[in-house]
């Protein structure tokens, strides 16, 4: 149905030169002209200016359309095959079927595989759809200057085949699947589907972890739990920053969900994956819970900031005296490290001075990706990603990162303020904008503790802030005009607002493409 939204709907913020030459040729033919009562009784109550908007809506919409003058398939329904491969490498990359099914052990390059057929269907489509490889949001820029600067350290690296190897690894991979996810994803529900894709495998390793921690499965350090899928996960540090970073998203899909049922299955798994981040005993995933805690709090009672305050306090409190074990002594170790029955408090120091110690010492490109090992204690990593960037890569990349991180707070902010009045009708965009700034703030604060620069955490944070970012423009960043006067209106604007292009979401004419 033509008003129905879809999740293969392809919604292009930008257009391809092809289409700008086939729509000015064509569209008149191909548009029905509305009559002059539809406009009428469409533009305005009041008769004499509904018959003055009629005449000025004679002229047809632009549209995208082929040769034959019917719109193409192709075009309305744009990346989905390459969404489609972003889903499926998504849920690989996550699950690692792999290692769970045996059957599937022989196939253990099965994200490879599924990252380069991604590729090679997004790259011609992308060229097809928009005439461009990329949409070139700031994130994308940020990106692919670190990406220049991690090539630029490679050649006077110290170990230049252990950096080209850190670089060709997950890094790349990571590069080239935000790329996707900038352009593939355009709409809520491709973006929900994905993040919930990320809550199931969340809720798999809360579950898995709750289960080993009962039953005196303590794989590391004799009291911590390990992910039950590896890869990403199997670090315990790790799997409670991941689970640090889902919680928000959890929470805010909870807020603006619609109905008893779906709040509650985004309660529980919120609830689960809580829980998961005590049995980690991760000193990191503890206070970047409490960052991601406080934003959240901060944004949603905003309307009582000393009830909030007071709240939160009772909550840690009740958290640090409910959680099991030693969890509170291993949180204080972080202040006190005689605590940390295994020193680890300790050599985290010793680790985090060494890094800067090298930071300084090369600052310009650093020693190459993947490299601090060599010149570290014992050959450990510096457990810590912003020293990881600067040591290994140089100071402008230790930029680059940060950048790339703060860079959607500030949109994610004005997307908060100018949905917070109509919350009640924009539940997505205002809980999500709000979920994803506590998210991006946990991680700012856990990857303080762990050596994550180069790993797929990050990319995708970002990368569903951007497509949030760009719906909403795309949804409420256009002005309806009448073909008489939109040329005198679009000379008037300022050359960034005329090189925009906008999309129209009502169900009349979704999906159609107007330039300004």
């Amino acid at each position: 149905m033509r008003g129905k939204r879809h999740f293969t709907d392809y919604e292009p913020v930008t257009r391809s030169r092809q289409v700008n030459l086939r729509e000015n040729d064509q569209a008149k033919e191909d548009w029905p002209r509305r009559s002059g009562a539809e406009a009428a009784e469409d533009g305005s109550a009041d008769g004499h200016a509904g018959a003055e908007r009629a005449g000025a809506t004679d002229q047809p919409p632009p549209r995208i359309v082929r040769a034959g003058g019917e719109p193409s398939w192709v075009l309305r329904r744009g990346h989905m095959l390459s969404y489609l491969g972003l889903f499926l490498f998504t849920a690989v990359l996550y699950f690692r079927p792999y290692e769970l099914f045996p059957a599937l052990s022989s196939f253990n390059n099965m994200a490879f595989v599924l990252a380069v057929a991604t590729l090679v269907i997004f790259f011609p489509s992308q060229l097809a759809l928009e005439g461009t490889l990329t949409a070139r949001p700031r994130e994308v820029n940020l990106l692919l200057l670190f990406c220049l600067a991690a090539l630029l350290s490679i050649p006077l690296a110290i170990d230049p085949g252990m950096a080209w190897d850190t670089f060709s690894g997950n890094f790349i991979k990571a590069v080239l699947m935000f790329v996707v996810m900038v352009n593939a994803v355009r709409t809520e529900r491709r973006l929900k589907v994905l993040m919930l894709l990320a809550l199931a495998v969340s809720l798999f390793l809360s579950v898995g972890a709750l289960e080993d921690y009962y039953s005196g499965n303590l794989a590391v350090e004799s009291y911590r739990v390990a992910g039950r899928i590896g890869g990403l996960f199997d670090n315990p540090n790790d799997l409670a920053l991941h689970l640090v970073t889902m919680i928000p998203i959890a929470v805010a899909l909870l807020l603006g969900a619609r109905g008893v049922a779906r709040k509650l299955a985004y309660g529980v798994c919120a609830a689960l994956m809580l829980a998961a981040i005590t049995v980690t005993f991760s000193r990191g995933g503890f206070l970047g819970l409490v960052a991601a805690s406080t934003v959240l709090a901060w944004k949603f009672g905003r309307r009582n900031r000393f009830v909030v305050v007071a709240v939160m306090l009772v909550a840690v409190t009740l958290f640090l005296a409910l959680a099991p074990g030693n969890f509170p002594a291993r949180i204080l170790s972080i202040f006190i490290p005689s605590l940390d029955p295994v020193g680890s408090s300790g050599a985290r120091q010793q680790l985090l001075i060494k890094s800067v110690l090298v930071a300084l010492r090369h600052p310009l490109l650093g020693i190459g990706m993947g490299n601090f090992p060599i010149v570290s204690i014992h050959d450990q990593v510096t457990h810590n990603a912003y020293t990881q960037v600067a040591s290994e890569m140089g100071m402008a990349a230790l930029v680059l990162y940060v950048l790339l991180i703060v860079s959607p707070l500030k949109r994610l902010r004005e997307i908060e303020a100018q949905t917070y009045e109509a919350r009640r009708t924009s539940r997505f965009f205002y809980y999500l904008s709000v979920g994803l700034q506590a998210s991006l703030v946990g991680y700012m604060v856990s990857s303080f503790f762990a050596s994550i620069a180069y790993l797929w955490y990050v990319y995708y944070l970002v990368g569903y802030a951007v497509c949030l970012r760009r719906m909403y423009e795309a949804e409420h960043g256009f002005l309806k005009e009448s073909s008489d006067d939109s040329a005198q209106r679009g000379a008037e604007r300022t050359p960034e607002a005329r090189g925009r292009a906008e999309v129209f979401t009502n169900t009349e004419v979704e999906g159609r493409l107007v330039a300004e």
